[in-house]
């Protein structure tokens, strides 16, 4: 059975920073050759994309309001994805998610195989 583990949550004051980390298990979960990717969720609203690695960490993508704030890497080795997130706004407040896809661009929630449970961000002004 596949699982994806998020961890590395809190709350921190604006400006500050965070490094969230996705840790994927299960016996058969060929993690390298998955695309994965960042999402967020906050209180009232829809769950939207924040940034995507590819399978070799090769290429990264990110929604408009995190770019040159937040930074995706994986660990292969570790079966780990992590985002770093630096100049933290109170509306990065969140629970973020990562999610798991084959396909190289994922553009909709059915064409990710998994997903994690969420871990909360909360940033103060």
């Amino acid at each position: 059975q596949v699982q994806l583990v998020e961890s590395g949550g809190g709350l921190v004051q604006a400006g500050g920073s965070l490094r969230l980390s996705c840790k994927a298990s299960g016996r058969t979960f060929t993690f390298w050759s998955y695309t994965m990717d960042w999402f967020r969720q906050a209180p009232g609203k829809e769950r939207e994309f924040v940034a995507r690695i590819s399978w070799t960490g090769g290429r990264t993508n990110y929604t408009d309001s995190v770019k040159g704030r937040f930074v995706i890497s994986r660990d292969n080795a570790q079966n780990t994805v992590y985002l770093q997130m630096n100049s933290l706004r109170p509306e990065d407040t969140a629970v973020y998610f990562c999610a798991a896809s084959r396909l190289i661009a994922p553009s909709d929630p059915g064409q990710y195989a998994y997903w994690g449970q969420g871990t909360q961000v909360t940033v103060s002004s």
